[in-house]
């Protein structure tokens, strides 16, 4: 069984940003020699997030304004009382995960229709890094 590990990092010019991933995990899949396994693909900042859906312009202008309405960034969040104002951002990244798990097959992503690799920012306007695992033959 081979294994093989890729960071990918992304500072974003905003406090939120969703950003479709899915090439550079293509490209870590593909360096990985592995053709029949799993890619795990993670957020290693409690900030951020990595989700599947569709790139569709609307669907992502709904995601921030659901998650805007779930966790207002002005709303007060006890979190805030420790000198950061990033409360809302821990909660939004709850919500939509740290993580995915995508089959590969025939060296490729196996994914539904539509399928999609998100970075989801919610404290933007820093460096922060994603994992990619990449196990299989």
């Amino acid at each position: 069984m081979k294994s093989y590990r890729e960071e990918l990092w992304f500072e974003t010019k905003t406090r939120r940003a969703y950003v479709n991933i899915t090439p550079q995990v293509e490209a870590v899949v593909r360096k990985s020699g592995v053709q029949e396994g799993m890619v795990l693909v993670n957020a290693m900042h409690i900030t951020a997030s990595v989700y599947i859906n569709d790139d569709e312009a609307g669907l992502l202008r709904d995601y921030d304004e659901f998650l805007e309405r779930l966790a207002p960034h002005e709303a007060t969040y006890r979190h805030n009382d420790t000198g950061e104002d990033n409360g809302d951002a821990h909660i939004k990244r709850q919500l939509m995960g740290r993580e995915v798990v995508v089959a590969v097959t025939d060296g490729k992503l196996d994914f539904g229709p539509w399928e999609q690799i998100f970075y989801g920012e919610f404290d933007g306007r820093r460096r922060k890094r994603v994992l990619v695992k990449v196990i299989g033959e």
